[in-house]
């Protein structure tokens, strides 16, 4: 079970859990199992594998590793992706029920639910996330209009690119009081910061493709609940659906995670500094990141969560300034996605699907995990190039503080 080990610290788990067992000359990972069927030799009964869209055992440990990340007592589920998770999970709202998000999180699950209200399957709410009082008279309104168990309120936090920090326990009380299920995408904490399972949350969805396998060299999902019965609502969801994982994908996600802890200290420190530096330049209007004690969710997130992310977003002048700077830069690389070891900068509004609340000029930052003097440098020549403003009047890095890979 995925509990077995829940009395070690999440770093140590990163690398202890998932492990084969230990046996004389048995191997110390796991290995991968290539196959579409296993064979038969009786009529098959409850947990047998029979055919590999039900069940790989190649999935099993990076299930059971991600299970106990989160503090759950059942292992995780793994999906083709992080939407494919995302669909199973709104898959646990009957027809006719709905289903309240913030409205500004992972586009891809704001596409997917417009996409299925749409369709007739639910009704979508959106608020803003960070605003307790609203979200909770919403949740009123639509507790008097569902019954018990046709509700869903969908949590992101901080959200995605805005960082907004919401208050994950009082909102799960109020939805649970109202009859919701509670599914929270932890994707941006990751384990490490947050387990949203601990403030009473249904379900949690990763998007594995990110920080857990952290090399933007897969594409996967995955979901963890400690329910027995909901759980099995999800398995179902997932074979019936045939939204599975490749083998080596999985194993690739199981090796990333073995230094998630390591990934996640080096992204944060960076990010902090970064996001500090980047508060103090005359070209940034705004920085968007909890780590600051200005930031409006920073008591919020500095009481909840262990630390503060690898995400940095900031707002220039406009779109012109925004499109030049990430024209400018050398050592990030201009992409979407996050969490991989490598940092990506985006504007965001160039996605048509994001929200259009989401400010034109926003630039979000992944922050990965070179030398953190280097990729101060890159932003800053970019940001002169881009707005004409001066170099920022930080001293360039000395050798001892690359070797550190420390900013002041």
């Amino acid at each position: 079970m995925a509990s077995e080990r829940s009395d070690l610290a999440p770093d140590t788990l990163t690398v202890a859990a998932g492990r084969p067992s230990r046996e004389h000359d048995a191997p110390v990972n796991a290995p991968i199992v290539l196959t579409t069927t296993y064979h038969e030799t009786r009529a098959p009964r409850p947990g047998d594998r029979i055919y590999a869209r039900g069940s790989n055992p190649t999935w099993d440990p990076f299930e059971d590793a991600l299970g106990a990340l989160e503090g759950a007592d059942l292992p995780a589920l793994v999906f083709a992706s992080g939407l494919g998770a995302a669909a199973a999970a709104l898959s646990l709202v009957p027809s006719g029920g709905a289903v309240l998000m913030p409205r500004h999180a992972y586009a891809g699950s704001l596409s997917l639910a417009a996409d299925l209200a749409a369709q007739g399957r639910f009704e979508l709410h959106v608020v803003d996330v960070a605003d307790t009082d609203a979200v909770l008279a919403e949740l009123a309104g639509l507790a008097a209009r569902f019954d018990a168990g046709h509700l869903m309120l969908w949590l992101e936090s901080p959200t995605n690119p805005m960082l907004e920090v919401a208050e994950l326990a009082v909102l799960t009380d109020a939805a649970h009081a109202a009859g919701a299920v509670v599914v929270a995408d932890n994707t941006f904490n990751t384990p490490i910061v947050h387990r949203p399972l601990e403030a009473g949350v249904d379900v949690v969805l990763h998007s594995v493709t990110k920080w857990l396998a952290g090399h933007s060299d897969v594409v996967l999902g995955a979901l963890v609940t400690s329910d027995a019965v909901r759980r099995e609502r999800l398995l179902a969801h997932r074979t019936l659906h045939g939204a599975i994982a490749g083998p080596f994908e999985v194993w690739l996600a199981l090796r990333g995670l073995r230094t998630l802890a390591l990934r996640m200290e080096r992204s944060q420190g960076t990010a902090l500094a970064l996001a500090h530096r980047l508060a103090e330049h005359p070209a940034v209007r705004r920085v968007r990141y909890p780590g600051l004690p200005s930031d409006p969710g920073h008591e919020r997130a500095a009481a909840q969560f262990t630390g503060f992310g690898g995400i940095v977003s900031i707002e220039l002048d406009d779109v012109a300034t925004a499109d030049a700077l990430v024209a400018a830069v050398r050592l990030w690389l201009p992409a979407t996605s996050l969490g991989g070891v490598e940092s990506l900068v985006e504007r965001r509004r160039r996605q048509p699907a994001e929200p259009q609340t989401v400010p034109e000029a926003l630039v979000r930052l992944s922050v990965g995990i070179e030398n953190p003097e280097d990729l101060w440098a890159d932003l800053d020549q970019a940001l002169h190039r881009a707005t004409g403003h001066g170099a920022s009047p930080v001293p360039a890095a000395s050798r001892a503080s690359r070797e550190a890979g420390q900013l002041s």
